[in-house]
């Protein structure tokens, strides 16, 4: 089955160890890998090719949503799948993959999960760290080794990069998965990888409370009941909150000289933060260290989980759905790409718009597939040659190129063909040929024309208006903006 691998990465030395064990995989591992490097500067990752069909992508430090998301986007598979850089398939890895896409074909699933393997030291019972990173063995759809089908993820619009770290966004994509396509559409793949645990320090299980802010987007996004559907432990924010609240009491009958109020505080906070303390030390290996570490995290961890959990419900009380980028934007030719003239036959009169070069840069940059689409009625009229139209069509794409495809209506408008715009003949058929929902398709254009095929064809308009745009082609359309430039920004923006 044809996948392409997405690694989302900051360069860590396990990067090393993944790449080699797809490299000694017992099946040539002919799927594409595509590094996602998510460090915010520096220079390039300095890696061995081993074989592999290798590609290295830019993320620019902006999370692991924000990474796969480019990943996924430059991939041309029919399934991409996804690994952290930290696992380690076995050898038969890649042709148990294999057999797990099969069968979720076969059951009609847009997704398959990977059993993940947390090794824990033998002879002592695992730290508080480690019994966290084994959490990870019964956690449902984690990207560790996560695949889906590369057009249910453009459906939803891929992961909500509102989620800033490896947190919760997995769950959230999985719910609106199963929203859109049904609650088999995700199904359990038999392969598996192993996930060491990472070094930490003292301060980790501190650091993990910025997961809270998390969990206020989850709520504001699937309602109180999202734990449950997502097999997701709770958690005790509860407890947190009673013992900031009893800390609290204590110090404000502290400031207000009230001592019955300051020692019943003082006692609360004392009784949650030992009963915190105890939870996390007595399943543990006991060591100075560790007991160390953990009373000295409990005290803190409270008042770091409530602040996040506020923080987040402040940043994402009025969060709406998201819905990312489009999977294709089509691009009317002339007042839009490229400067309108009239029935052009003369390739050396091509003059692109300004910023369009860069416009289309930036939605190429995010693996958004472009293409044109343009009524020629010239061609009809007689006023142009075929290959006339066809020379400046390469001008177009050697100015501005290269394109995903060009889909050209040379009819006349008094021959009633379904394809010269505002008929949704060209639109359509770009979206048959690159197998995109019409619903995942933008189409760019300055007239009423471009936006009236968009709307036939069941895809989003956005028009860019010039002065020979009617009044009443502005005021008719959905979504106006001044350049091309502003266009790409409300694309790439989710708001389309």
């Amino acid at each position: 089955m044809s996948t392409t691998l997405v690694v989302p990465t900051l360069g860590r030395p396990s990067l090393e160890a993944l790449l080699d064990a797809l490299a000694e995989q017992d099946r040539w591992l002919a799927a594409p890998v595509l590094l996602v490097d998510d460090r915010p500067t520096g220079p390039p990752l300095d890696l061995l090719r081993r074989g592999l069909d290798l590609r290295v992508l830019r993320s620019h430090g902006r999370g692991p949503a924000r990474a796969r998301n480019l990943g996924w986007r430059h991939a041309r598979t029919p399934w991409v799948s996804f690994l952290d850089d930290d696992v380690l398939p076995g050898r038969s890895w890649y042709a148990d993959l294999d057999a797990d896409l099969q069968r979720a074909e076969a059951a009609a699933a847009v997704g398959s999960t990977a059993r993940v393997q947390v090794p824990l030291p033998l002879g002592r019972r695992p730290t508080d760290w480690e019994r966290g990173t084994a959490g990870l063995e019964t956690a449902r759809w984690i990207t560790a080794d996560l695949s889906y089908r590369r057009d249910a993820l453009a459906r939803v619009g891929g992961f909500d990069e509102r989620f800033p770290r490896a947190f919760r966004e997995d769950a959230d994509l999985a719910l609106r998965v199963l929203a859109t396509h049904g609650e088999a559409a995700i199904v359990d793949g038999a392969r598996s990888v192993v996930h060491p645990v990472r070094p930490s320090d003292d301060w980790a299980s501190l650091r993990q409370q910025a997961g809270n802010a998390d969990d206020a987007l989850m709520l504001a996004r699937h309602g109180s009941g999202w734990h449950a559907r997502a097999g997701a432990p709770r958690g005790r924010l509860r407890r947190h909150t009673a013992v900031v609240a009893a800390g609290a009491a204590a110090l404000a009958g502290l400031v207000a000289r009230c001592r019955r109020l300051a020692v019943a505080g003082t006692v609360g906070w004392l009784v949650g933060t030992g009963e915190l303390a105890l939870a996390r030390v007595l399943p543990g290996p006991g060591t100075a260290d560790e007991v160390r570490r953990m009373v000295l995290t409990s005290g803190a961890i409270p008042p770091a989980a409530v602040y996040h959990r506020l923080r987040g419900e402040l940043r994402h009380r009025t969060a709406g759905p998201w819905r990312g980028a489009p999977d294709l934007v089509l691009l009317d030719r002339d007042g839009t790409l490229v400067q309108d003239v009239p029935y052009n036959a003369d390739p050396d009169e091509v003059r692109p718009m300004a910023g369009a070069a860069a416009a289309l840069a930036r939605l190429r940059a995010e693996g958004i597939r472009t293409g044109v689409v343009t009524n020629q009625s010239g061609v009809a009229r007689g006023l142009i040659a075929a290959e006339e139209l066809q020379a400046v069509n390469d001008r177009v794409e050697e100015l501005l190129g290269p394109f995903d495809g060009w889909y050209v209506c040379c009819h006349g408008p008094e021959e009633g063909c379904g394809c010269r715009k505002p008929e949704p003949g060209l639109v359509s058929q770009a979206c048959a040929e690159h197998g995109v929902d019409p619903g995942c398709c933008v189409v760019v254009g300055d007239i009423g024309s471009d936006l009236g095929a968009a709307r036939a064809a069941g895809a989003s308009g956005v028009l860019v208006p010039t002065p020979e745009t009617r009044a009443d082609e502005v005021a008719a359309a959905p979504r106006v903006a001044p350049t091309l430039g502003a266009a790409v920004d409300l694309v790439l923006g989710g708001r389309w």
